[in-house]
């Protein structure tokens, strides 16, 4: 039951309503009898400073932020916490009485789901894409001591300008790529290669791969971020050349899992996002 002792969490974008993560926090504040409720907010691009002051005078626990205001939310923080000022986006806030702070837990649920099949430390790390997920996971990546990052991108000189700010800050081994042959040279012997970009994203699920088969290895792990479908393209060529793995459900589950943990101090069960979040998409 909700009274006013009901800790207020929940989630503003433009869209809102496909969110999954009000399904998967209430089940877990359920199963662990903590007194909260998450709520999505629907907030128009636009409208974000009036509803970032109503959720501070509202008393709001905690937020999550998606499309468009994870860059902009930072303008009513007081705080970012390390890796969200490194990526400069923030897809969590946690409020107390009188300080705001701001996280950003997408590249910890990518690393989190990619270390539970393989160690990233001292490992060498493709990356598709170079928009904000790539950003923010390979950000992450440095951080949790991996040896070599390479940004490859359908336009390269996005993923050179990525590896730029990458460099600034660190001093991984880090290098951007063309798609093409380059790529193919360079798989042979990474470790783990992470899909970013829409590619295989329903509707457009029959898509070609941006990498196929005979360009992969069983030592290989293949983590598509991508969770809709949960078999893309790019995980079932991983499969035939009898490559590891990772869909892209883990990064969302341990992406929250985290956000909870930073709301309430406790670490919710694994399961209860899991279990939730596969019967959500019907399988």
């Amino acid at each position: 039951m909700i009274t006013g002792k009901t800790g207020l969490v929940g989630i503003m974008g433009d869209p809102v309503e496909h969110s999954l993560s009000p399904t998967m926090h209430n089940a877990a504040f359920e199963l662990l009898k903590l007194d909260y409720v998450y709520v999505p907010f629907h907030v128009k691009r636009g409208n974000l400073s009036p509803a970032m002051e109503g959720a501070r005078n509202m008393g709001i626990k905690g937020l999550n932020l998606t499309i468009p205001h994870k860059i902009e939310v930072i303008k009513y923080l007081d705080e970012l916490e390390g890796v969200a000022e490194l990526i400069g986006a923030v897809n969590t806030v946690k409020f107390t009485e009188n300080h705001v702070v701001g996280y950003n837990t997408d590249g910890f649920g990518a690393v989190k789901a990619i270390e539970e099949k393989k160690p990233i430390k001292g490992k060498k790390i493709i990356i598709l894409g170079a928009g904000g997920a790539a950003r923010a996971i390979s950000f992450q990546l440095i951080l949790n001591g991996v040896g070599e990052v390479l940004i490859a991108n359908r336009t390269q000189e996005k993923a050179c300008n990525l590896k730029d700010e990458l460099t600034e800050t660190s001093n991984t081994s880090v290098d951007c790529l063309e798609l093409g042959d380059e790529l193919s040279l360079e798989l042979e012997d990474a470790d783990v290669l992470i899909n970013t970009t829409p590619v295989g994203m329903y509707p457009h699920h029959n898509d070609e791969p941006v990498v196929k088969a005979d360009r992969m290895h069983a030592d290989l792990l293949v983590n598509d971020i991508v969770y809709n479908p949960l078999e893309t393209g790019l995980l079932r060529e991983a499969s035939k050349a009898g490559a590891q793995v990772v869909h892209g459900t883990k990064m969302l589950i341990y992406q929250g899992v985290e956000a909870f943990r930073i709301w309430t101090g406790v670490t919710p069960p694994v399961e209860v996002f899991e279990t939730v979040l596969m019967r959500e998409l019907g399988y």
